[in-house]
């Protein structure tokens, strides 16, 4: 990792092991990776080979067996589980498969949830242009049931990006749209780290939603195994077919 660069988030020397003996697992060995400031990431590889591990470690969700998880400059292992929780509410935004809305919440109450937790508001020019960005002007007063998957989808995108995180996890964020709608989104993380300087961190499994991101981070058995930056679809295609041979 270059020093001069600017991280979002990285780890250094990342294990994470589970269990004991013969039923011990390694899910990351000894990772090393930085994500740069105003990047789009998307993590890729063959089923087990650690990335849901990695991108739970970096932000915060599970705890390393060894090495350091850093989000900006500080040490997440050094937090106490309150201070932990702060700085995720904080700095990281999350976007899951599922979309995790509350369904007796409005959209808008949605987007606002986690300020609302926090006793913040919401910078209102951030939120609106966060809002009209996604197509949500029309559809903040509507509750989860009564917007399609892919307008719920945006709600998330939303809620993840309205208290102006450092950085946003996601994870399989288009896997349960329709390819229209996971269009939509994805187009979206690329215009909030072109517009916004948004950072992103995406595991996929998907060539056509990696190939939104500005790199990409090849694992295999918990280790990096390769890079690839200006990705395209069939770049990704040939990179996973060696993965897997």
């Amino acid at each position: 990792m270059s020093k001069s660069k600017s991280y979002a988030a990285k780890l250094v020397k990342a294990t994470k092991v589970y269990g004991k003996g013969d039923t011990q697992v390694k899910a990351l060995n000894g990772v090393s990776v930085g994500f740069e400031e105003g990047h789009f990431t998307a993590i890729m590889g063959p089923s087990g080979s650690g990335k849901s591990t990695l991108l739970q470690c970096i932000a915060g969700l599970d705890d390393l067996s060894s090495g350091k998880a850093y989000i900006g400059d500080t040490v997440l292992g050094d937090l106490s589980d309150k201070d932990l929780t702060i700085l995720r509410r904080k700095c990281v935004g999350f976007i899951f498969q599922a979309f995790n809305l509350i369904p007796t919440l409005t959209a808008g109450e949605n987007i606002n949830l986690p300020l609302s937790i926090a006793g913040e508001k919401p910078d209102g020019e951030w939120r609106d242009r966060v809002v009209n960005v996604l197509g949500l002007a029309d559809r903040e007063k509507h509750t989860p049931s009564e917007l399609s998957g892919g307008q719920q989808q945006r709600v998330a995108a939303a809620r993840a990006l309205a208290s102006k995180p450092r950085i946003i996890f996601a994870d399989e964020p288009s896997g349960n749209l329709d390819s229209k709608s996971g269009n939509e989104l994805l187009a979206f993380l690329r215009q909030s780290v072109d517009e916004f300087g948004q950072s992103i961190v995406m595991v996929t499994h998907d060539a056509h939603a990696a190939s939104y991101a500005d790199r990409i981070i090849f694992l295999d058995d918990g280790r990096v195994v390769d890079e690839m930056t200006k990705p395209t679809v069939s770049k990704i295609l040939d990179k996973l077919k060696k993965l897997g041979s």
